[in-house]
């Protein structure tokens, strides 16, 4: 039987009660086991003491998860202020070279809500600390309510004709949910959007000149994915994505 793909998703790293702690929502591990039919593991946010290549050497696929945390306004040009806060500088540090080495490796990238954010500064873009603030868009913060709620569909996003998530799930528009309050705001110049909200705010980012796939998305379709064909159908073309990587189908010669 042919082995499932390995799929490393980066960790968070927070503080409690004085100590270190690297951790992932069960909803993204569940969903990479489930709806991509592959095998989650985490990535330590170790910059310091793990190397990016040898990462890629041994996954055939990376998940970049959301997070509390904003990428660190440094990482794009700006200075660092209360608005972008809680930070995670840490796993900034780990994502952001990954990202890159992956993208040259042909590692298939998937990159939900802070990966997102995460892929468009690993490539040059930069980030709103606070899209609700910014005039003329909306309030993409998460509503109040029982997890349901909160991830329920919040708005409408339009899709970009004959883009890569276009072809995946069909159809002109989606209905997503929203819990985000940072946001793109200069998109990278090698980066395709692929979808925007009726406020303009960037919603889906691929990569076109990639050698494999890389699909970034701001919404959250990890929540239940099994039972979502929209999440379904993004998170199977990952993985199968990550199986043809596997046998070597877009994989480096070594």
């Amino acid at each position: 039987m042919t082995a499932k793909p390995l799929i490393a998703l980066p960790a968070c790293r927070m503080t409690a009660d004085g100590l270190t702690f690297h951790t992932i929502g069960d909803k993204y591990v569940r969903a990479v086991a489930e709806a991509a039919d592959a095998l989650p593991v985490m990535l330590p946010s170790l910059a310091d003491a793990v190397d990016p290549t040898e990462i890629l050497a041994r996954v055939d696929g990376i998940v970049l998860t959301g997070s509390p945390s904003n990428v660190h306004p440094e990482a794009y040009g700006a200075a660092a202020h209360e608005k972008a806060e809680p930070y995670d500088v840490a796993r900034d540090a780990t994502t952001l070279p990954l990202i890159r080495a992956a993208v040259a490796r042909g590692v298939p990238l998937l990159a939900i809500c802070r990966g997102m954010q995460e892929l468009n500064v690993a490539f040059g873009g930069t980030l709103y600390a606070r899209v609700h603030e910014v005039p003329g868009r909306h309030d993409h913060r998460k509503p109040e309510g029982d997890l349901d709620t909160r991830y329920g569909p919040k708005h409408r996003i339009a899709l970009t004709p004959g883009g890569v998530l276009a072809r995946l799930v069909g159809g002109e528009e989606l209905w997503v949910n929203s819990l985000h309050w940072q946001g793109v705001a200069e998109p990278a110049r090698t980066l395709a959007v692929e979808a925007t909200a009726e406020d303009g705010t960037i919603e889906a980012m691929s990569l076109p000149d990639a050698r494999g796939f890389v699909l970034g998305v701001q919404w959250h379709p990890e929540y239940e994915a099994a039972a979502n064909p929209t999440s379904r159908a993004i998170l199977g073309a990952f993985g199968e994505a990550a199986r043809q990587y596997r046998a070597g189908l877009v994989r480096e010669s070594v």
